[in-house]
């Protein structure tokens, strides 16, 4: 299969900063789509992946899978798009699409592994797959999404990731009218989760430890706002959430956020702490609670995310930067120091 080189930003080795380099992209297959890239998001998978702080990172690493772009050519197979679209590619590129998962329309567990957008296996080139910090990215057009043409393409980049994870959980859970949900942790997850939870019909309750985001909680639609390190709110709270989303990757005392919970409540975790976290037994016993977990969305669900933001103006709040700020970005990501998302304007790589 033939080739051809792409300029990219990524990193050759853990502690090495990012830097522009070559790349190659597989030349546009049957059922392949070439997506021009315009935005891409930043997110913390990027970090840990780009400094292989999860293992596994194959070199050189391209991260980025936040991708919103326009088609610039299309496979002859492609019946879903055509060049001159607005596309967009989010979390993965590719499954089996034969295991049981693939088969019911939940390639996200698919039972091989899905082709993640960066550090995946390129079934065409048998190589590591790249990811969106690069002038342009080809993919197969079942994996591409359709982007409502009436949102800020720069603040829809987000939700291809930080957009899809909170949305699976809140609709695989019902969330909506009737329901108090709450969000853990305001950031570039969380504040995507009280947006759409709201938009949903729920009333939304946020849990945050900073009592300078508590206005701009109210700001992004909570109905309420409970400080956890306040041991009276959350005493006067327990036992009043339907569901909580837990967008927290720090360590934490999840025990504390169960007791939130009715009977039969959920709490679903997102966020990816790099340790366990203890849940005592009796956080969940006495009334029938359940602690999960929750990865992105399929491609199905990815789409009916959009279309729901499109209908609802729903977008994420980002900081626009150049690539060649990318690597003073992950210093400020590391901080917090973000609100509540950073995207990539491609321009400034291909200029």
């Amino acid at each position: 299969m033939g080739t051809y080189i792409v300029k990219a930003f990524g990193t050759e080795a853990p502690e090495a900063a990012l830097k522009q380099m070559n790349i190659d992209r597989r030349e546009v297959t049957e059922k392949d789509v070439e997506i021009d890239i315009l935005y891409c998001g930043v997110c913390h998978s990027d970090l840990h992946t780009a400094r292989n702080e999860w293992h596994g990172t194959l070199y050189p690493n391209v991260p980025g899978h936040e991708i919103v772009g326009r088609i610039t050519k299309a496979g002859n197979g492609v019946t879903k798009f055509k060049a001159g679209d607005l596309a967009a590619v989010g979390c993965m590129v590719d499954s089996c699409r034969e295991c049981e998962q693939c088969r019911k329309g939940s390639e996200q567990y698919c039972e091989k592994g899905n082709i993640q957008t960066y550090n995946g296996r390129d079934k065409h080139l048998n190589r590591q797959t790249f990811g969106g910090y690069s002038e342009r990215v080809v993919v197969d057009e079942d994996f591409v999404l359709r982007v409502p043409e009436n949102l800020e393409l720069s603040a829809v980049a987000p939700l291809l990731c930080a957009g899809i994870t909170t949305w699976s959980p809140l609709k695989h859970w019902n969330a909506g009218p009737g329901m108090k949900v709450g969000i853990v942790g305001i950031g570039g997850l969380g504040h995507m989760g009280v947006k759409l939870a709201k938009a949903m019909g729920a009333y939304v309750v946020v849990l945050t430890t900073s009592p300078s985001k508590a206005d701009d909680a109210k700001r992004l639609g909570a109905d309420e706002v409970i400080l956890s390190t306040d041991k009276a709110q959350m005493k006067a709270a327990a036992n009043t959430l339907h569901f909580i989303v837990d967008c927290v990757s720090a360590q934490h005392d999840v025990n504390a956020y169960l007791k939130l919970l009715k009977v039969d409540g959920t709490l679903a975790l997102v966020g990816a702490p790099e340790h366990p976290l203890p849940v005592a037994p009796f956080s969940l016993i006495p009334a029938r609670k359940n602690f999960a977990g929750s990865t992105i969305g399929s491609i199905a669900e990815t789409q009916e995310m959009l279309d729901f933001c499109g209908k609802h103006n729903i977008t994420a709040d980002i900081e626009l930067i150049r690539i060649q700020d990318i690597n003073n970005a992950y210093d400020r990501l590391l901080k917090g120091d973000v609100k509540y998302r950073f995207v990539i304007d491609m321009s400034s790589l291909k200029n």
